[in-house]
Parts: structure tokens; sequence; C-alpha cells
């Protein structure tokens, strides 16, 4: 299965956890401000700017010659912020060619009815492939410290999807996407000792809640830009980041891995337990750009920086453009 190199990658956050217009940036990245003020905003206020919120939604386009390809990937945790961001970024929704669910949760994937309306609208109505597996469409939620079950807002169910203009393509393959420009993972092998996953999840496949630490529905994709090597996407890291690079690095070798952007799961008491680990087995990679978001966490993100340095270690957040 080879992936086609690509001239150029341009990565817009739709949505994440944090917003921040004013921290300085590499010449490689433009915050916020820039771009909604690139996208028509007048002035500086709340109702030009865009919406944080706890999940993720990035939209990945790749360049190669005269093609140029967008994937979104996922949709955050609602329409709201999905559509107010991406009016206010200026996003041309008839550009999006396919939609990938990372994984099936609610962060993740609550803003996808919203999403495939308005790329109909603004495509004339053409449904868009929507690539998902089995594994995501399973109720799910987590143990609470005092027992009791938290359940998770449900994923749409295919049927649904389909219903909203998604051509829901499920396969639990690698595959390539996009004219071969984008790598869609199959499961993520779990080989390191302390990844764990998600210790307090469950599942209720339905004869009641078992648990489901490991979240095996989880998938990353990569981009191989010419001239720097593999992009890896990884939206939450349930699999451990260490897990996803591993895997990443076994695939497209020869070809280094150049960054890795998303969120690594390194928040939360049981996985803030192995930051320390974690970091130390992430200098192996000799990876040029860090782009941590979303359930990365703070105190991972400092450490992150104090071990591998500002220059390589730039922190998402909502309305950023990233390009490779």
């Amino acid at each position: 299965m080879h992936l086609e190199s690509v001239d150029g990658c341009d990565v817009l956050v739709l949505v994440d956890n944090v917003t921040d217009i004013l921290s300085t940036v590499p010449v490689s990245v433009t915050n916020e401000a820039q771009n909604v003020f690139r996208a028509g905003a007048r002035e500086l206020s709340g109702r030009c700017l865009c919406c944080a919120q706890f999940g993720l939604s990035l939209a990945i386009t790749t360049r190669r010659g005269t093609q140029e390809h967008t994937l979104l990937f996922d949709t955050g945790p609602e329409g709201y912020t999905f559509g107010r961001n991406g009016v206010r970024l200026g996003v041309d929704f008839s550009s999006i060619d396919a939609i990938v669910f990372s994984h099936g949760h609610w962060d993740h994937v609550g803003g996808i009815e919203q999403a495939l309306d308005m790329i109909r609208e603004a495509n004339g109505g053409k449904s868009i492939p929507l690539h998902v597996n089995d594994g995501m469409f399973v109720r799910r939620g987590m143990k609470t410290p005092d027992g009791n079950i938290l359940p998770f807002g449900e994923v749409p169910s295919k049927e649904a999807l389909r219903r909203a203009g998604g051509d829901v393509i499920s396969n639990d393959e690698p595959q390539l996407l996009l004219n071969r420009m984008v790598y869609l993972s199959g499961e993520i092998p779990r080989v390191t000792p302390y990844e764990k996953g998600f210790p307090p999840h469950v599942k209720d496949m339905g004869n009641g809640w078992e648990p489901d630490p490991l979240i095996m529905d989880e998938r990353y994709v990569a981009v191989h830009v010419r001239g720097k090597g593999i992009i890896v996407f990884s939206a939450c890291s349930h699999a451990g980041i260490v897990n996803v690079l591993k895997d990443a690095q076994e695939r497209f070798d020869p070809v280094p891995l150049y960054g890795v952007m998303g969120g690594f799961h390194l928040s939360g008491a049981a996985n803030e337990a192995i930051i320390t680990q974690t970091i130390a087995d992430l200098r192996a990679f000799n990876i040029r750009r860090f782009a941590p978001g979303h359930c990365t966490g703070w105190r991972a993100v400092y450490q992150l920086v104090d071990a591998f340095g500002e220059a390589q270690v730039v922190p998402s957040a909502v309305g950023q453009l990233h390009e490779f």
C-alpha cells in the first residue's frame, strides 16, 4: 500500500479545547485572528471569533501539482460549534471531499449532521464519503469514582448518517483515500506496556456495561509531505501516542516521521502518570513538529515544551492554520 507524497499539507483547526489569539507562533502557523480577518471579519469582537469546546475537528488539505483534496477529520462535539467556526474561518465546504471518524466518541462525531448539511448545501446536494468502522457504533460511557456509570452521547447510526447525506463506508482495514494522498489506518497495535487506554471506559453491546479501556475502533490518518516526511494525525490517542507512532513508523519506513498533531490523551489521573515515560519514548522518533491539542492536557504540553523546546512544540488552538 503506497501512500503518494504531496507537495504540501495545510491543516485548519475547526474545533479544539483552547482558543488563543495572542501567543506568537512559527511562520508556518497562523493564528485564529489572522484567519478570521482573512475570511472577511471587519472588527475584533466576540461575534467574529471562534468558539473553543472540548473536542476536535481538523480540515486537512493536501496538494500535489494541480490536485487538491480536503479531508474532514472528525467534527467536534456539536453542530453549533462546527458551523459557527467554519463560517467565521471562511471554510469552502464544497471543497471537502471526504470525512473520517477517528473513533466513536461524542466529542469527535457530535457535529456530523451539521457538517453534512453544510457540505451538501455548498456542493449542490451531493453525498460525501464518510469513513467509519463498525466498532464505532456501540453505546459507551465511563465508570465514575463512586461506581456509577455515566453514559456518553451516542454516535448517530449508519442509517441516520446516510439519511443526512453521508455515503457511509465501513471498513476495518487500512485504506488510501483521496487519490492515494491520505492514509487511514486500521486497528492500532497495542505494544507498549504502559499505554493502557482509558481505564474507566465501558461499553454496552446489549448485555449490560462491560470494561472497554482499549477503545479498539480508534484510527489515525497520515500524509507524506515530500522533502519532510510523514505527518500523523491522532485525534485522541486512546491507543497511546507512542503506539500510534510506532505503527506509523513501521508502515512508512524508510520515510521518516516529521510531525504529529491532535490529541495525545495524556490528561486524567491514569494518563498523567505516564507522561514521563511517554516523553522519554517520543525522543526515539525524532519528530520535528508536535502540535498537541484537545485531550493532551496542560501538564503534558508543559513537559513536551520542556523536553523538546518551543521550536518543535506548537500547542494547537481553534482557528489556527498549520502549514506543512
